[in-house]
């Protein structure tokens, strides 16, 4: 059986005045073991796929070799619905962060498998790339599909949605840009809908000005349709750059 080791993160930013502040990561790194596919995966398509903090700000016409649509997602997993949405929307090109690397190995492999092409990979922490390799202005879409709800009242500052996060996004985002999430957990919902309603520079999608249908453009994954067998529930929110 693998073992896993979770332990909390700590990490230091810089404010505008350049004093250092403590920030408390949203995940756990959980060590498992690798498959020798996904090693092999990423030995071999690394190259092609992968990207680096060391690369600076991305040109995106030059990863991808054209202009075209940029979609970024947080926290992939193990890659089927962002393999899958970059499969239906070819004429799109998407970028994926991770921070666990038997989910890039899966990811990678699913790459290679059906051998698509307009998709790139991340394996570290999501605000590092925002801060160090995302330009302003310059995302289409940002995607953060069923991210770890810290379900104890203790750990909710763990949560990645929070205000500051909110103004990161939306820097990021082109103007008109969406900020997809999805969550299972309805009590986060409801955590990610406060938050998003009062954060400056958006609108809700929502026809209510709460949720949003599934949009067909986000793939069921197994974990989701087996939740809804059963009976559980899922919350889209949809918000959009305004200013």
């Amino acid at each position: 059986m693998p073992i896993t080791i979770q332990y909390t993160q700590i990490s230091l930013v810089m404010t505008e005045k350049n004093i250092p502040l403590r920030t408390i990561k949203s995940f756990v790194i959980r060590a498992g073991r690798m498959t020798h596919g996904q090693k092999q995966a990423i030995e071999t398509g690394w190259p092609q796929y992968g990207l680096e903090l060391q690369q600076g700000l991305l040109d995106y016409s030059a990863i991808f070799k054209r202009n075209a649509p940029v979609t970024l997602e947080i926290g992939f997993g193990m890659g089927q619905s962002l393999c899958t949405m970059a499969e239906q929307a070819p004429e799109q090109d998407f970028i994926g962060i991770e921070v666990h690397k038997p989910g890039v190995g899966a990811l990678i492999t699913l790459l290679q498998e059906k051998q698509v092409t307009n998709v790139r990979v991340f394996n570290c922490d999501a605000i590092e790339v925002l801060n160090n390799s995302i330009a302003d202005n310059s995302l289409d879409r940002l995607l953060l599909f069923f991210p770890d709800p810290w379900h104890k009242a203790r750990h909710h500052k763990r949560r990645i949605v929070q205000p500051e996060f909110a103004a990161l996004i939306r820097r990021k985002l082109k103007l008109g840009g969406i900020f997809h999430m999805a969550t299972d957990w309805q009590p986060y919902a409801e955590h990610m809908l406060e938050v998003m309603q009062q954060a400056e520079g958006y609108s809700n999608l929502a026809q209510d000005n709460t949720y949003v249908p599934r949009p067909l453009e986000r793939p069921i994954t197994k974990f989701e349709a087996r939740g809804e067998r059963l009976g559980h529930g899922v919350w889209d929110l949809k918000f959009q750059r305004i200013s």
